[in-house]
């Protein structure tokens, strides 16, 4: 299978937010249309996965997963800037995570590609997925912004008419595969 609007590599990495779903949902979506999905998974991500998901979606991941990566797997080519990516997804993100790439920290392997990302002008998503937010966290919100991070809180809409928890859980992904250029039917688009 050909892969679509110029993709052939996009990583994804899952963090320890609740909302694992939303990275397991992505990476099944974009694995299925032909492009090559490098996963990063933290051991944070790895138990939530577990608990919101079940015991066979960490199996799921492997099985659409070209390479699954530990978060202090130095030895991956992701922690390379010379690694050729066309994009990274943060799905979910954590808002340490956030803070630590908006400041310009490699600490894991999670980090350090989201740092490559921003340097070689990669699309780089960060899909938030908490609330509240206090203003140290806006603030570290903007700076990713500036930095060329682009954010994208889990917020489903409803003007859809959701029937399942599937159809917000999809139409999560499908704001990130629109900010990707990448077509899907995962969710009816607005309209009067």
């Amino acid at each position: 299978m050909r892969p679509v609007a110029g993709y052939n590599d996009i990583v994804v990495a899952l963090t320890g937010a609740s909302g694992v779903i939303y990275g397991l949902r992505l990476i099944e979506v974009v694995s299925s249309i032909g492009i090559t999905v490098h996963t990063i998974i933290t051991e944070n991500a790895e138990a939530i996965l577990r608990e919101e998901c079940g015991p066979d979606s960490m199996r799921i991941i492997e099985e659409r997963s070209s390479h699954v990566y530990k978060q202090y797997d130095w030895s991956s080519p992701l922690a390379s800037s010379g690694f050729l990516m066309d994009a990274m997804v943060i799905c979910p993100c954590t808002v340490k995570t956030l803070c630590t790439i908006a400041s310009g920290i490699s600490e894991n392997v999670v980090t350090r590609c989201a740092a490559i990302a921003l340097r070689k002008k990669v699309p780089l998503i960060l899909v938030l997925r908490e609330t509240p937010l206090n203003s140290i966290e806006i603030e570290c919100m903007l700076k990713a912004s500036i930095a060329g991070a682009i954010i994208l809180p889990a917020c489903p809409a409803f003007y859809h008419r959701p029937k399942r928890i599937d159809d917000l859980i999809d139409f999560v992904v499908g704001k990130i595969l629109d900010v990707l250029k990448i077509p899907h039917k995962l969710y009816k688009k607005w309209s009067l």
